[in-house]
C-alpha cells in the first residue's frame, strides 16, 4: 500500500484543518490505519488510529476531544479532522498502517504533510 498525505497548511491557533491520506492498492480496507506526527527535534509520535472497519478509534491524550479520525474504504482514504489547533500541534503529519496492539506504524509512510499553527 502506497500512502500520500495532504491537507496541511498554516493556521492560527484555534483554527481547523482536515488532513487526508490516500492509499493505493486493494488491501487498504484490510488494515487499521493511524496518523502520526513529528515535530522538529522530536521523535515521531502516535496521534490517532482507526480499525479496518472504522468501528473503533483511538487517540493520544494530547489530541483527545479535538481531533477526529475517520475513513472511507470505498475511496481508500483516511482523514484527520483537527479542531481547536494549538501551536504544539505543529509538526509533519504522516499516515501509516498501524498495529493496534502496540500503536506502532508499519509499511509505507509517504512524505507527510506539514501543519503549522501560529500563536
Amino acid at each position: 500500500v502506497q500512502l500520500q498525505a495532504s491537507g496541511g497548511g498554516l493556521v492560527q491557533a484555534g483554527g481547523s484543518l482536515r488532513l487526508s491520506c490516500a492509499a493505493s492498492g486493494r488491501t487498504f480496507s484490510s488494515y487499521a490505519m493511524g496518523w502520526f506526527r513529528q515535530a522538529p527535534g522530536k521523535e515521531r509520535e502516535f496521534v490517532a488510529a482507526i480499525s479496518w472497519s472504522g468501528g473503533s478509534t483511538y487517540y493520544a491524550d494530547s489530541v483527545k476531544g479535538r481531533f477526529t479520525i475517520s475513513r472511507d474504504n470505498a475511496k481508500n482514504t483516511v482523514y484527520l479532522q483537527m479542531n481547536s489547533l494549538k501551536p504544539e500541534d505543529t509538526a509533519v503529519y504522516y499516515c501509516a498502517a498501524i498495529d493496534i496492539a502496540t500503536m506502532t506504524g508499519f509499511g509505507s509512510w509517504g512524505q507527510g504533510t506539514q501543519v503549522t499553527v501560529s500563536s
